[in-house]
């Protein structure tokens, strides 16, 4: 009887994880094409790139692809990116929210357009370089945080669907970052110390008003500033520039601390407040997605983030409409910020999670 290795198409972003994420691979036995998405042109950039998505990056794939025998190709993505990644960026901004564009990244490129492509070449799989896990469970594709507490990736994974998670490989899940180094070393790979990229990739330079701006073709409309009684106390600069829980910039001589707690895009206005006016018990998700089951029939306990770098709370979710989920907290949460992402879990698992809509 024939047998067909498996294919997997390896996203190769110029990396030292991913780099591994290919050596992994072929070490088990896949037949294994690297790919490099080209996500932009220099044209839509405010800042040179010096990180994620240069052209230094595309060469370190290359080269690694060339070190381990393997072909290499760059697939341009650029159009799709522009449409489903930046448009979202600065839709969200404008209107009142900040966005996590690496969440709508994964969502339509890496996981949606780069895997239409592997089923179109006949290839089984997608393989990255994230730090998180998939295991099956009661017919069930789950997700699962990482190994390495510390580069568990599994916040930005949420959105997965069942079919994205049934041919996906995670070859780092069960690997701290420390190992992945010393693989990448022994290897023989340039970039084995090669620092990890912690910026948006199209704003190098962390100027999201500028890129926004220079994007729109025009500047941000100025506006009041108000505090919670309604007086104008100030003028902003735009929405644009401002997020919840901000207190620098602001240009206020208020006589006391004040936040950013609200934002208006209907009036263009932005609201501020003392510390304790960012405080909430619970929040409304929407755009939401569930990995443990299809819907929650009931109110469920779970610890849940809603930004990346936050340690997980204790929570109560429920599924109060098709696509909306309640989220109540043990303790109040400070800052929840509409347009960023609360992921949900238990224990190691992620139920699944949405973008904020609103606190409550």
């Amino acid at each position: 009887m024939f047998y067909r290795k498996k294919k997997s198409l390896i996203a190769m972003s110029g990396g030292v994880d991913s780099s591994v994420a290919a050596a992994l691979m072929l070490r088990s036995g896949y037949e294994c094409v690297g790919v490099t998405m080209k996500l932009f042109d220099s044209e839509d950039l405010t800042a040179p790139l010096s990180g994620c998505c240069s052209l230094s990056d595309v060469e370190d794939a290359k080269a690694v692809a060339f070190h381990l025998n393997m072909p290499h190709y760059v697939l341009n993505f650029a159009d799709d990116f522009k449409e489903l990644v930046i448009r979202n960026f600065v839709e969200t901004y404008e209107n009142g929210g900040t966005p996590n564009p690496c969440i709508e990244c994964n969502r339509y490129l890496k996981f949606e357009k780069l895997l239409q492509r592997a089923r179109r070449l006949e290839f089984d799989y997608i393989a990255t370089g994230h730090y998180a896990q998939i295991e099956q469970s009661g017919g069930r594709f789950i997700l699962k945080k990482a190994l390495d507490a510390k580069k568990d990736q599994s916040y930005v994974l949420y959105m997965l669907t069942q079919e994205q998670l049934a041919r996906t490989v995670f070859p780092l899940g069960d690997l701290t970052k420390e190992k992945v180094r010393e693989l990448a070393a022994k290897s023989g790979f340039m970039n084995a110390a090669k620092s990890d990229s912690q910026d948006i990739c199209f704003a190098p330079d962390r100027d999201y008003a500028a890129f926004i701006e220079k994007w729109r073709g025009k500047a941000a409309p100025c506006g009041d500033i108000v505090d919670l009684d309604g007086r104008v106390v100030g003028r902003h600069r735009g929405l644009i520039r401002y997020t919840i829980g901000q207190r620098r910039g602001l240009g206020l001589a208020y006589g006391m601390r004040v936040y950013v707690t609200a934002k208006s895009a209907e009036n263009n206005t932005i609201m501020v407040g003392r510390d304790e006016s960012l405080w909430a018990r619970g929040l409304v998700a929407v755009s939401i997605n569930l990995i443990v089951c299809d819907r929650l029939d009931k109110p469920l306990r779970v610890t849940a983030k809603t930004r990346y770098l936050q340690q997980e709370q204790s929570a109560m979710v429920e599924q109060t409409g098709t696509d909306e989920l309640r989220v109540v907290f043990d303790e109040p949460q400070r800052a929840i910020t509409p347009g960023q992402a609360v992921v949900l879990y238990e224990g190691d698992a992620v139920v699944g999670g949405g973008t904020i809509a609103r606190w409550i």
